[in-house]
């Protein structure tokens, strides 16, 4: 299961923020530029994320945007059901509106391991543990410098890819 443009980017943005020194506000412009992000659609990810507490916007001079402490805390399986609804891990992976135990479609009982396996795996990730892995140097963002960037496709239409975000 993939996770949507609008995820990724909210996940990419709450990690930004989190390694950076506390309390210090980034522009979003500056956010957008350093992971490579369209800026207006990082904005209206943002403004999602203040109006769920996850993130601080501070205006006027030296103001942009801060991650809130609790954000931290928040797991990756609860920034994607905040972005995306509640339902988004609930449904069919062939897209089925009738997909049980008792009435399954051809790969569920497949793929019901391999999705208990996943959602575990997000729940056992936080904000703060990714964005301590990145400022320890183990993992990146962003291609090292000098590094070719990977080519995403249809960047100027974020969040079609998947289908639509229902959160923000």
């Amino acid at each position: 299961m993939l996770l949507s443009r609008t995820s990724e980017y909210a996940l990419q943005a709450l990690i930004h923020l989190a390694v950076q020194p506390t309390g210090q506000p980034v522009l979003n412009r500056d956010v957008a530029r350093h992971l490579g992000l369209p800026a207006p659609y990082l904005t209206k990810i943002l403004k999602g994320l203040v109006q769920r507490g996850l993130v601080q916007s501070h205006k006027g001079r030296g103001g942009g945007y801060a991650i809130q402490r609790a954000a931290l805390d928040v797991t990756v399986r609860e920034v994607v059901e905040l972005v995306e609804g509640p339902s988004v891990f609930q449904g069919c992976l062939l897209g089925l509106k009738v997909c049980a135990d008792a009435t399954a479609c051809p790969v569920h009982h497949a793929w019901a391991p391999l999705k208990a396996s996943m959602l575990g795996l997000l729940d056992r990730r936080t904000v703060g543990s990714m964005a301590d892995a990145v400022r320890a140097g183990k993992y990146r963002l962003v291609p090292p410098p000098g590094g070719a960037a990977p080519r995403r496709r249809g960047a100027g239409h974020a969040g079609k890819r998947r289908g639509h975000s229902k959160g923000i």
